[in-house]
């Protein structure tokens, strides 16, 4: 199945056996989405936060609030916060271990199947925008939109900030809000993600790639999903199109 025009791929969604009914229509044209990618473990292979944490931490605090975080005891917020005032590393130090970290093999050619297609893929994601951009840059991948928490590095203190946390009590940075505002734009949303984060904003997309702790979710909540293992899975099903099914 490879239908298209002159102005894209169509990708052709359907419910299977989860019947929640999805924002947009069954065909979707991939020239008229945009499409948001999670960052940690999605395009990473690992979570580069809880590696930070694991391995410029002075003490073993950083856990408790992990525990308090995944019970639902605190937001992500206060668990950041709470975290990274464990960590002790300077701003050379910081960049010289993130140019070790590596992104999805199909991360590049999965970037530029979408710009093909006029699509400047969003990256959205619950850590910081200054990691982000790090592992981007030395990667050789530039140019992408980045929506992230914030971070200040001073000394050997990594101050955190949150401008798009928009009173959500779960999430440091609500990225249902970018998903919103790109359909209000009218274009339909692609979603793409791994974590508990990247929950809420596939409750609203118009199709959602999803594995880890999301898959799981999109399960137990009747969320249709196209199931991923790594970028390859996903630069595959949009380069030749692909239905969306839940499990």
């Amino acid at each position: 199945m490879d239908p298209r025009d002159r102005n894209g791929s169509v990708l052709t969604v359907s419910n299977g056996r989860a019947s929640r009914p999805r924002v947009g229509h069954h065909g979707l044209k991939l020239s008229d989405c945009e499409v948001f990618v999670d960052f940690d473990n999605t395009v990473t292979q690992f979570d580069v936060i809880d590696n930070i944490l694991e391995c410029f931490s002075i003490n073993r605090d950083w856990r408790t609030f992990e525990d308090a975080w995944r019970t639902g005891r605190i937001g992500s917020k206060e668990c950041l916060e709470g975290q990274l005032r464990s960590v002790r590393i300077t701003r050379e130090a910081l960049v010289a271990y993130l140019s070790t970290v590596s992104v999805d093999p199909s991360f590049g050619p999965l970037v530029t199947l979408l710009k093909k297609h006029g699509i400047q893929p969003v990256i959205v994601s619950d850590g910081f925008s200054f990691i982000i951009q790090e592992i981007l840059t030395h990667q050789h991948v530039g140019g992408l939109v980045v929506y992230a928490n914030h971070l200040q590095v001073v000394g050997d203190r990594l101050l955190p900030a949150f401008p798009y946390a928009n009173g959500c009590p779960r999430c440091a940075h609500c990225k249902k809000v970018h998903v919103l505002n790109s359909q209000l734009a009218g274009k339909k949303a692609i979603y793409i993600g791994d974590g508990l984060s990247d929950v809420c904003p596939a409750q609203h997309a118009d199709l959602v790639f999803a594995k880890g702790n999301l898959l799981d979710a999109c399960r137990d909540m009747g969320i249709p999903c196209v199931a991923f293992t790594d970028l390859a899975d996903v630069y595959r099903d949009l380069k030749k199109g692909t239905r969306c099914v839940s499990g």
